[in-house]
């Protein structure tokens, strides 16, 4: 699989970009600030339909714009597939897939299987479980595009559920019975979601830990082993049955009925689930070492990929800035696994932080003097289109 083009309008910093690219090592070279990172943030979005850097869409609108757009094409298998995100302001995303408008966005998740490598990725061991739920998310959804949708099922009956609890509680205390009766309906609701959610993500972490503990193996040889397991705010027992963790979820939320309606939050479901990272016998947030941790990161990110490689066709890598964050151990391994990728887009600040024996297409971006002001520009290969970005 590959990105034969990449358009963007209105996107980030740039107001017009478009890039013809081909299978291989993709290197785009420019000091912090100049958009390069955008470029591989908007092929992520069109795989996710999420970005790695925030956590809402408006920041991807240029300013001043009231919409963005992402255009890719890409070639799987000799066919070519054709996919335009369009990003609004405060309204509705839409998307059109081979020139066609679908019903939802959710529609083109998995015509772009990617997997990203970024200097966010540490959050991964020393953030918030926020940031493992999403990683567990984004992996789902690009594996089973179904999964969007049941994630955004989730997050309105979570939502919904919230603003009812905020209510809820002086109506327990009058006696409406129609209004617990309500929250009741919306607890079935955030099983039955919860349960679905919960049970693909348990079925990738029982694929992904064999893999993490692999590639944490090959970046950090002789180290302890790496373990990851999946904590749920609720007792799953030994299986992953989605029935089993509806009924323990409505269970769960009928215990804490009192807890909930005194707080005015879900305490029960997915969305209080982390993924448990383990060197040895310790766990990896607050014990492991700087080196320990990008370890951990990265081969969180491998075995993303070999899961992925595994199931057939090539995902594309995304390379952020990475190769500046590695001692030069990592920067071998990441360097190993790449190599047989189909097509690889890597950014990076300055050329020495690419590995020198790559064989690259070295794409430049500067800023240039216009008459709109200074824009960045891309400067590569004779043959390839160009592209320009708005006032930055």
């Amino acid at each position: 699989m590959y990105v034969r083009h990449l358009g963007l309008r209105d996107f980030r910093s740039w107001a017009h970009a478009d890039l013809e690219l081909e299978p291989g090592r993709w290197v785009f070279v420019g000091p912090n600030g100049y958009g390069k990172t955008n470029l591989v943030e908007a092929l992520w979005y069109s795989s996710t339909l999420g970005s790695h850097r925030v956590a809402t869409d408006a920041p991807l609108v240029r300013v001043g714009c009231s919409r963005a757009v992402i255009s890719t094409i890409v070639v799987n298998d000799g066919r070519e597939c054709a996919v335009d995100l369009e990003i609004a302001a405060g309204r509705a995303n839409k998307a059109r897939l081979n020139r066609s408008p679908v019903r939802s966005p959710r529609e083109v998740v998995g015509v772009l299987r990617a997997v990203m490598f970024a200097p966010e990725d540490l959050a991964l061991v020393r953030g918030d479980p926020a940031d493992r739920r999403r990683y567990l998310d984004d992996l789902a959804t690009v594996r089973r595009p179904r999964i969007a949708a049941v994630r955004a099922d989730y997050d309105k009956v979570l939502r919904q559920r919230t603003a009812l609890l905020k209510t809820a509680s002086g109506a327990r205390f009058r006696g409406d019975r129609g209004t617990l009766d309500t929250l009741e309906v919306w607890d079935g609701h955030l099983a039955t979601h919860g349960a679905e959610l919960m049970a693909a993500r348990m079925d990738l972490v029982n694929e992904l830990a064999p893999e993490v503990e692999k590639s944490y193996e090959q970046l950090a040889p002789g180290s302890r082993a790496a373990t990851i397991t999946y904590r749920a705010s609720v007792d799953t027992g030994e299986g992953v049955d989605a029935e089993a963790l509806r009924s323990a979820l409505l269970a769960q939320m009928a215990q804490r009925r009192d807890a909930e309606l005194e707080r005015g939050m879900c305490l029960v479901g997915p969305h209080r689930d982390d993924l448990e990272l383990k060197l040895g016998e310790q766990r990896a947030k607050g014990f492991a070492s700087h080196g320990e941790s990008w370890s951990m990161a990265l081969a969180l990110r491998l075995a993303s990929y070999e899961l992925l490689r595994a199931e057939g066709g090539e995902p594309v890598l995304l390379l952020d800035d990475v190769f500046a964050e590695l001692d030069t151990a990592r920067r071998a391994a990441l360097a190993a696994a790449a190599a047989s990728a189909e097509q690889v887009l890597v950014t990076a600040a300055v050329v020495d932080d690419i590995p020198h024996d790559w064989d690259a297409r070295r794409v430049t971006i500067a800023l240039h003097d216009d008459d709109n002001g200074r824009v960045s520009v891309v400067r590569h290969e004779p043959g390839a289109s160009t592209m320009q970005a708005g006032t930055a």
